[in-house]
Parts: C-alpha cells; sequence; structure tokens
C-alpha cells in the first residue's frame, strides 16, 4: 500500500515535494570535508549526510540547523546565526517545553573521523530551509544533552553547510 501510495503521488506530479539538493559541509579551515543531501517530503527533510575520514573528532557531535545560509567565517561558523526557528526556553529535542525546528539528533564520528547518518526531521521543511536567507547545517564540537539552553552543551562549531 505504501508502495502504491509513493507510486501515485510520483504520478500525480508531486515530485517538487520529493526535490533534493546536496551542499558541501566545510570543516574547521574552511575545505570541504564532506557533503549532505537533503530531500524534502510533505512532512519534514529527509537528511543523508557523509564526511570523510580525519575530517571530525570521534564521538557524538551536536548537530542542528541554524538559520542563516552563512558559512563565510570558516573556523566559527558565528555567522550561520541562532537555530532556525529559534525560540526562548525551547532548545532540545528532549526539552518538556519542545524543541525548536532546527534541533536534530547527534552525528555519530567513528574513530577515523568519519561519519554517515541519515535521517529524517519532521520539525523542519526544506522549503522553510531555502527560504528568505536559507538555512545552514552546523556539527558542534561536543555532544547535544538535548535538554541545555541555549545548544545543549554542544560547545564550538566545527563544521558547516550553507543551504541556499
Amino acid at each position: 500500500m505504501a508502495a502504491a501510495g509513493l507510486s501515485a503521488a510520483l504520478a500525480l506530479g508531486s515530485s517538487a515535494a520529493l526535490a533534493a539538493d546536496t551542499y558541501e559541509i566545510l570543516g574547521k579551515d574552511g575545505k570541504r570535508i564532506g557533503e549532505v543531501t537533503l530531500t524534502g517530503s510533505p512532512h519534514g527533510t529527509l537528511i543523508d549526510l557523509e564526511i570523510a575520514a580525519g575530517s571530525l573528532a570521534a564521538g557524538k557531535r551536536g548537530m542542528h540547523f541554524h538559520e542563516n545560509a552563512d558559512c563565510s567565517d570558516a573556523g566559527e561558523y558565528k555567522k550561520s546565526g541562532s537555530h532556525a526557528g529559534h525560540g526562548e526556553g525551547k532548545h532540545g529535542l528532549l526539552n518538556p517545553n519542545g524543541p525548536e525546528p532546527g534541533d536534530l539528533p547527534n552525528l555519530i564520528v567513528l574513530s577515523d573521523g568519519s561519519a554517515q547518518a541519515a535521517l529524517f526531521t519532521s520539525l523542519i521543511k526544506l522549503e522553510e530551509l531555502k527560504a528568505e536567507n536559507g538555512s545552514a547545517l552546523v556539527i558542534h564540537a561536543e555532544k547535544d544533552d538535548h535538554t541545555s539552553q541555549p545548544i545543549g552543551n554542544a560547545g564550538a562549531r566545527v563544521a558547516c553547510a550553507a543551504i541556499k
């Protein structure tokens, strides 16, 4: 039934809802360390991410969508702004006040410094990520505890992908 529903949706010309865009991920030095492909759906965004070996420190790393598609300040990535849809007291997937639209699960970086992730967020749609100033996918130096304010103790910004 689900496959028939997808086939019917494609036959009706809803391919715009399934549009995919690929963006390069820049590391601390501003050089490409990987890529992220975002696929829009009627209910959110599918995220497919790959980071090359040697690019990040091993362990869990906070990952969020930020409000501006600006990764021009390599090593800091503060021009990417706050989290997408920032709401006072709302950061974190485990926060009792609810998550922000930019909140995502932690990225797990392997011992060789590489990472892969395939996940889905229903908190924000691809067209919202690309609207106005665009947005950025930002990876942080530490893991996100999903409750602390303002960024879940995720630390410095170590990688960035401008989404336009």
